[in-house]
């Protein structure tokens, strides 16, 4: 019978290799080639992507669990739906799915599974994660380039400053995407510096035009700003799409096709 019995272990050897390995780590996030804001399905695959082709990727989340909405289904049912051609991207990461007879182009998968596989497969790319973060606001040079965004720990924010007052700390990179959903943060702040239009929100549900128009509005909306997935719907006022993320990850996907042919044409 094997040994099961634990290590002896020192409460002070776990605290102080804990913050070894996190101090260590965090000096190479201080400076990345992209930040990717948001960790739900689109950037997920987007930082994947990045990280898998060699570029230093960040991923920051705001909570404490990456996959955003990818966790549940719709109305707290445990499914969810993708459309083709994104089934093509659970193959390849080796997440199961059902394609669905009666609808053609559907198909679907458990949520969890599915997050857990896309969390693992950003982390064997090499992705590196600040979650509980959330961005404040943005670095911009003098000729309003933006170059990283600012950012601090999410409980002090939800606190509110008039009850804890924690200055933030910047964290650089040459592109960042905003893959925030619904809020858009990174464009809604480049919206309060009037360098750009006002993010209005998502339109009501169209599911079959909002697909469509996630992906191909995936785009770089200022320079060195990118922005995908339902960030995407609440930056054009497109319709909404509920509890169907195959143009999440398309998304996401093309989000990062478009980062990396900047960076070639630079």
């Amino acid at each position: 019978m094997r040994n099961l019995t634990p290590a002896p272990l020192r409460e002070r050897d776990i605290t102080r290799h804990i913050a070894r390995e996190y101090f260590k780590e965090f000096d190479q996030l201080i400076e990345s080639d992209v930040i990717i804001v948001g960790a739900g399905p689109s950037g997920l695959l987007c930082a994947h992507d990045l990280a898998k082709v060699g570029y230093r990727t960040l991923l920051i989340e705001q909570s404490l669990a990456l996959g955003g909405g990818f966790w549940s289904g719709g109305y707290l049912m445990n499914k969810a739906t993708l459309c083709h051609p994104a089934h093509e991207i659970l193959e390849a990461l080796g997440i199961p799915h059902k394609p669905i007879k009666e609808c053609e182009g559907m198909t679907i998968v458990d949520p969890p599974h599915a997050t857990a596989r896309l969390i693992a497969a950003a982390y064997d790319a090499g992705v590196k994660v600040l979650n509980l973060t959330k961005v404040v606001d943005l670095i911009l040079r003098q000729d309003r380039n933006l170059e990283g965004v600012v950012v601090n720990n999410a409980t002090v924010e939800m606190a509110g400053h008039d009850h804890i007052h924690v200055d933030p700390i910047a964290l650089e990179s040459k592109v960042v995407v905003d893959a925030t959903g619904h809020d858009a943060v990174v464009v809604d702040l480049l919206h309060r510096r009037n360098l750009v239009a006002t993010v209005p929100g998502n339109g009501a549900m169209w599911v079959a035009r909002s697909e469509a128009m996630v992906v191909d509005n995936t785009r770089e909306i200022y320079p060195n700003c990118f922005v995908a997935g339902l960030a995407v719907a609440a930056v054009d006022g497109s319709p909404r799409m509920g509890p169907a993320f195959g143009s999440m990850l398309l998304s996401g996907r093309r989000a990062a096709e478009l980062v990396h042919a900047k960076f070639k044409d630079a």
